[in-house]
């Protein structure tokens, strides 16, 4: 396809020239070319040359950023790169828009060489966001992949050391980022949820133990603080189900917006029972006044109810339906109608008199019902076929198969073994997970809430959970290609601040951040030079961009970045 010229003379004498849209076809009778027409723009002196334009800009529109850029660019010119620039625009914006720029500049103020830190600090979490990489690739990914507002280029040793830097100021930045957020966005921290997860690391074996304080950070052996020899990269229970490689812990509070405000790293043997009474201990400088901390199952131990409770605090709890205490069993023997609240969720508060201080609301979940029903009735089907014809055995293979199956904690929990050594179905145990279908148990120590906030309230901790999914399938936590303890805790620091900017961009426009990043990727940043210098110019924004950049309240990038004139000699 090419614009063709034909010439014709006026009656005057007058020669001028048409443009015609056309392309060659073959003609199979002919066997030659031919060509055909496909649209007339008329005479070159009264060409429409703003009609051309929008229809380069339209067409453009179907090409990559980089061919759109090429194609209309000025004759002449050559097109040199292009670069996205959306993505790390948008989330630079949101960066100082919540002043992590001027906090990070302010807790590292004093010390020789940061003079670029906030910006490897911004291009280090950028990348968890746009295209999460090793810190090696990511140094390439900003000298060669990316425009990134004031660096140009940076190297791994440059990313190395802002890391090293990041621990140092870790307490300063967090607070700063904390006060700022919640400015700001004027976040509620009246609920406040707290939940861990673990990551696992592909290694032979876990790290050399060191001595370390309550806390989990490694201190003199000499020092008082210094409680247990632990180390950092340490085998113990993985939410990823890898109990054989060593891991590390992380916790993460986080608002009832789903922002979250602050996260932990403790070595990977630790136990989640005593790690929302440090949570709390840290925070508790932060000026948050009256909160209800929740948290799940394995925070509800009595001393860290205790603790929770201290300077008039509060918290709602889950309880273990199947520990079988006196609280639990009392909850679940007490009548009482359930009242529909939302999204499908019944709840009911139950009285326990002289067993509890606290409140207990049992919830139930038709749907969730009916999912555990199936469950169950799929793992007893399964157990019914694995010990059919036991009965035949030797006693030495119904031992065998019996421990076989005691592996299995899914059919485990439904088999029982008769005096004769025969082995059954528990009907006992059948019956009883029947009466805890789609339920669980909430504890809380705040009067003044109603049943329905302490049932909803507990409902949003899955805003948590899904921070951790985020987190990890998003933003890339694994694999951590860190060795030292400081920078897989700096890693994690840089995976937290990206998940801030990224929460805060999805609750503002309504929409995730794989919709918003995969709009924002089109926006490309390109370099032209000609006889005259080197320019940058990026495409055009179309309406969903824009749209973004407007609910955020952040500036659109220039259309014209910098023009360099050629150097003369």
């Amino acid at each position: 396809m090419y614009v063709r010229a034909s010439t014709r003379r006026t009656r005057d004498g007058q020669t001028v020239r048409y443009l015609q849209l056309a392309h060659n076809e073959w003609d199979p009778v002919a066997k030659a070319s031919k060509t055909k027409v496909l649209y007339s723009f008329g005479r070159e002196d009264q060409l429409d040359r703003d009609g051309v334009r929008r229809l380069v800009a339209a067409l453009s529109r179907l090409l990559d950023p980089g061919e759109a850029l090429a194609a209309t660019a000025e004759a002449g010119l050559s097109f040199v790169e292009s670069r996205p620039l959306g993505g790390a625009w948008l989330l630079d914006g949101l960066w100082q828009r919540l002043g992590i720029d001027a906090a990070t500049d302010a807790a590292a103020r004093g010390r020789a060489g940061d003079a670029d830190l906030e910006r490897v600090l911004f291009a280090l979490t950028a990348n968890r966001a746009l295209k999460a990489s090793s810190k090696l690739a990511a140094a390439d990914w900003v000298t060669h992949d990316v425009h990134i507002r004031g660096l140009p280029a940076v190297s791994d040793d440059v990313c190395y050391r802002a890391m090293d830097r990041l621990i140092e100021i870790e307490p300063q930045l967090t607070r700063r980022v904390y006060d700022r957020v919640a400015d700001l966005l004027n976040l509620q921290v009246d609920l406040l949820f707290f939940d861990t997860t673990s990551t696992y690391f592909e290694l032979d074996e876990a790290d050399e133990l060191l001595w370390r304080d309550e806390r989990g950070r490694a201190v003199d052996p000499e020092d008082p603080q210094a409680v247990k020899q632990v180390g950092f990269r340490a085998y113990g229970k993985s939410k990823d189900h890898r109990d054989d490689l060593p891991q590390v812990v992380i916790g993460m509070a986080v608002t009832r917006e789903g922002i979250p405000v602050r996260c932990w790293v403790w070595p990977g043997g630790t136990a989640d029972s005593a790690l929302i009474r440090q949570v709390k201990h840290d925070m508790r400088e932060w000026c948050l006044g009256r909160v209800v901390w929740v948290a799940d199952r394995g925070f509800t131990s009595a001393e860290n109810r205790r603790y929770l409770q201290r300077a008039g605090g509060h918290y709602i709890l889950g309880e273990k339906l199947r520990s079988g205490s006196a609280e639990a069993t009392a909850a679940l023997s007490r009548q009482g109608r359930y009242a529909t609240v939302a999204d499908n969720l019944q709840v009911k508060e139950v009285k326990l008199g002289d067993l509890a201080d606290d409140r207990f609301v049992i919830c139930f979940n038709p749907d969730a019902a009916e999912r555990d029903r199936s469950v169950r009735e799929r793992l007893v089907a399964q157990l019914t076929e694995r010990i059919a014809g036991s009965d035949e055995l030797s006693a030495t293979k119904r031992a065998e198969l019996r421990g076989v199956i005691s592996t299995k904690p899914g059919l485990n929990r439904f088999l029982r073994l008769t005096p004769g050594g025969l082995l059954r179905i528990d009907q006992t145990a059948v019956k009883a997970e029947e009466h805890l279908d789609g339920k669980y148990l909430l504890r809380c120590s705040d009067p003044k809430l109603s049943t329905e906030d302490i049932a909803v309230g507990y409902k949003q901790l899955l805003e948590v959970e899904r921070g951790w999914r985020d987190m990890k399938q998003i933003i890339d936590l694994r694999p951590v290609y860190h060795r030292r303890e400081d920078r897989i805790r700096a890693h994690v620091l840089l995976c937290w601040l990206a998940l801030l900017l990224i929460r805060i961009a999805e609750t503002t426009t309504g929409d995730t951040w794989k919709t918003i990043r995969a709009s924002l990727d089109r926006i490309h940043l390109g370099t032209f030079q000609g006889p005259a210098g080197t320019f940058r110019q990026r495409t055009e924004l179309n309406p969903a961009q824009k749209k973004a950049f407007t609910t955020l309240g952040l500036t659109e990038p220039p259309r014209v970045f910098d023009a360099t004139p050629a150097t003369t000699r």
